[in-house]
């Protein structure tokens, strides 16, 4: 995982409530091991029309918003079932940063764990800033994960809050792995107290 300090890229606009995991990586591709290969299905009921073509009308489809890393949403986004694939899927399709004004706790937790960092803003920030993009598509944000603040040209800035301990699994590039790849040595220790204490729970068979 890619240590993440600031950021600045374009933000797509998804002004939708309540979109679920579901709707971001549909059941069907979820048949893959590996955690890349989700981007080109990210919202795919959304993004295509029932020919494969793209939907003109979807959002992201735009082309002021293609290569865009920010997604500005709404409430309760990441919703649904538990799938860890729905943050595997915006990584995958290029997405750094989402910004929205609630989202569910799980999915939330996920995005700290494979390098996505989810800001959360109060309503009438998060309208400030859905105004700013609808007044000028391909608009780039800057964010500043040090200093907690989301900056735009037209010179809105906003502070986030955001838990120390994620915050640093952030700015480091920590992953479950990597964590526990920092306690190494202890349990190297404790493994060595074991065999010296339980001998006979270490023999070979």
């Amino acid at each position: 995982m890619s240590p993440f300090t600031n950021h600045s890229g374009v933000a797509a606009l998804l002004d939708r409530k309540n979109v679920d995991t579901d709707q971001i990586i549909p059941k069907q591709f979820l048949k893959r091991v590996e955690k890349t290969g989700y981007g080109e299905f990210l919202f795919f009921d959304w993004r295509f029309n029932n020919d494969g073509s793209l939907n003109p009308d979807f959002e992201l489809n735009q082309e002021s918003f293609q290569g865009a890393s920010i997604l500005v949403t709404d409430d309760n986004f990441g919703c649904g079932s538990s799938r860890e694939h729905a943050p595997w899927a915006l990584l995958d399709y290029g997405f750094k940063v989402i910004v929205a004004q609630s989202y569910a706790d799980i999915f939330y937790n996920n995005c700290f764990k494979n390098g996505i960092l989810p800001i959360s803003l109060g309503s009438e920030e998060l309208l400030q800033l859905k105004n700013e993009i609808k007044a000028n598509e391909g608009v780039k944000f800057e964010i500043d994960l040090v200093n907690q603040t989301i900056k735009t040209p037209a010179g809105l800035s906003f502070n986030f809050e955001i838990e120390e301990y994620r915050k640093v699994r952030l700015l480091k590039g920590l992953d479950d792995i990597a964590l526990s790849l920092k306690q190494q040595s202890k349990v190297i220790d404790f493994e060595a107290a074991q065999k010296k204490e339980f001998p006979w729970l270490w023999k070979s068979s």
